[in-house]
């Protein structure tokens, strides 16, 4: 007699309550925990994989472990973003709508960034914020001009594409 496949139901009947401890314990938050918990079984069921999994909790530990990260990382944007603004006007402080749209951008260039080979997102930084030559560049990355524009090009496809996804 075979047994049946796992289903997303019984994976999460009987994975979700330890998820959500492991998760808590590291956030600090049930309601964190809850949301990166939900989002985990999310993307289990978008992966269809349920079926093929030997060992159920590692694979939930691996992807709830994937968005923690992210969460940190938006937490560490957020934090950064909103002590930029204490340091403004208080005439120029943004909405929360405007607020929230502002983090999800950080978060897009964020992830930018992060597909980025370093030195390719060095030199974006060094273009993009500090408004450095392609030669001055060049001189710091001890590469030459071509590859900096090589550099740029791969940055800037990373750009196109994230606004085509908005």
């Amino acid at each position: 007699m075979t047994l049946p496949a796992p289903t997303v139901d019984t994976l999460y009947r009987s994975h979700h309550g330890w998820l959500h401890q492991w998760l808590w314990r590291k956030v600090g938050c049930r309601d964190g925990a809850a949301d990166i918990a939900q989002d985990t079984f999310v993307r289990v069921l978008d992966a269809g994989t349920v079926a093929t999994l030997r060992e159920p909790r590692a694979y939930l530990s691996t992807i709830a472990n994937g968005l923690l990260v992210n969460h940190w990382r938006r937490l560490t944007l957020e934090r950064a973003y909103l002590d930029a603004l204490v340091m403004q006007d208080a005439a120029l402080e943004p909405s929360p709508e405007e607020r929230a749209l502002t983090i999800e951008a950080l978060m897009q260039v964020d992830a930018m960034l992060a597909k980025l080979p370093p030195k390719a997102r060095e030199a974006f930084l060094l273009s993009q914020i500090d408004g450095w030559t392609y030669a001055a560049i060049a001189g710091h990355l001890q590469v030459s001009e071509r590859m900096v524009k090589k550099y740029m090009a791969q940055a800037m496809l990373q750009c196109l594409l994230i606004a085509s996804d908005a």
